[in-house]
């Protein structure tokens, strides 16, 4: 199994290789980190090329490859590679694909002062073209020790099964615990039926995951909580997040088949998100059909709200 990190000689590089790692070694899965050479072209800012000026351009990408190699441990397996493209976002596309690669790992862009992910051109690019999930890391990461629990952020709306069930996939896989979770924000007017609406609806998605395939050998256990709060941001906020832990979600239904489109509310929720977060295309099916070819069902266990934090501070 292989992971492309779309690598940058910054620390938005540094992050993702970080959280790669710690991916990788759940797994372990090989990196393949890929940088993007412009490709030449009468739009550029040097064209016709100057002789000499590639090489020495290559070079330079050589060496900033090779200090992101430095930067993963023995116990992984990595290599690099260079690519040349008009669209960087398109040309790590194509290198996921050509590489077989089933997560695409990036660093958020360092330029929000107080968010831990701000969204740059080239992620912006791959959340709404993607055909492979992404996995964002969020400014800072340093963490590389294995992930640890995997949570699931799940809507109301038709189409959370199927996240649901590459959340499973992925849980089972890499034997992490898998929780579910609903975000809601209480607006005026609202109260606490609305919190236990959300919370039927979970176990209801929940409960019809129970025809889900997963692994024949022990019963996977999915804890399910409801975040609530005066606004989503706030709701991300009350939740308890582990350290080592990553958050699934889903494509808007804006997305086309197979292809990520990230949505007005799952970027609110990356506004508050103190965990990295992989984004998976909409109707995704893992490339790991086994996981499926199962009998044994999943345990779901009470649906509690989640509690830990001041209601008016959770998201």
């Amino acid at each position: 199994m292989r992971y492309v990190v779309g690598y940058s000689a910054n620390a938005r590089g540094g992050d993702a290789v970080n959280l790669a790692v710690a991916l990788a070694r759940r797994q372990g899965a090989a990196l393949d980190l890929v940088m993007v050479m412009p490709q030449d072209s009468p739009y550029n800012g040097v064209y016709p090329p100057v002789a000499g000026f590639g090489d020495i351009l290559a070079k330079q990408v050589s060496a900033w490859l090779d200090d992101g190699l430095a930067l993963i441990p023995d116990d992984v397996q990595a290599q690099a590679h260079i690519r040349r493209g008009e669209s960087e976002a398109e040309a790590l596309i194509a290198a996921a694909q050509e590489l077989g690669a089933v997560l695409l790992v990036i660093g958020a862009s360092s330029t929000g002062l107080f968010k831990r992910f701000s969204i740059g051109s080239v992620a912006g690019a791959l959340l709404h073209a993607s055909t492979i999930p992404v996995v964002l890391a969020p400014s800072g990461y340093s963490r590389t020790k294995p992930i640890t629990r995997l949570t699931c952020a799940l809507g109301t709306r038709p189409g959370a099964e199927d996240v649901l069930r590459t959340g499973i996939a992925m849980a089972r896989r890499r034997e992490l615990p898998l929780r579910l979770v609903s975000l809601v924000a209480l607006g005026p007017g609202e109260s606490e039926a609305t919190v236990q609406d959300a919370e039927t609806h979970l176990r209801a998605v929940a409960e019809a995951a129970q025809g889900v395939e997963v692994d024949d050998l022990d019963k996977l256990h999915i804890d399910v909580v409801v975040g609530h709060g005066r606004t989503i941001e706030d709701a991300v906020d009350a939740l308890d997040w582990k350290k080592g832990e990553i958050l699934l979600i889903g494509s808007s239904r804006l997305a086309q088949n197979k292809s990520i489109f990230l949505g007005a509310t799952a970027n609110r929720i990356l506004r508050a998100l103190p965990v990295p977060m992989i984004v998976v295309p909409r109707n995704y099916v893992p490339l790991s059909e086994e996981l499926f070819h199962t009998t044994a069902l999943p345990t779901v266990m009470a649906a509690t709200p989640d509690t830990t934090g001041p209601i008016e501070a959770t998201t």
